[in-house]
């Protein structure tokens, strides 16, 4: 569950915070001004969302090392093409 908690709040309630973020493995999405400026997430969640990151940037790096040598129209077509697959799944 998401909780939207104000910077004041977070600096008043913080040890409460971590503790549901923890044990509860509950979300705060921090505000001011009502608008969202960061977030308290559960350890298990940052590194899943750390390992997504690390693997994007190596596929990433991969295509961009396949198309190093390919011309761009033929890059992008390919690349079109692969999305509407994917899309049609």
């Amino acid at each position: 569950m998401i909780h939207k908690v104000s910077v004041m709040d977070v600096r008043k309630r913080f040890g409460d915070l971590l503790n549901d973020v923890h044990y509860r493995h509950s979300t705060v999405l921090i505000t001011k001004a009502g608008k969202p400026m960061g977030a308290l997430i559960d350890i298990d969640l940052f590194e899943k969302i750390r390992l997504m990151t690390t693997e994007f940037h190596r596929m990433t790096e991969e295509l961009a090392q396949a198309y190093a040598d390919v011309d761009t129209e033929i890059a992008e077509s390919e690349i079109q093409e692969a999305l509407e697959e994917s899309r049609e799944q």
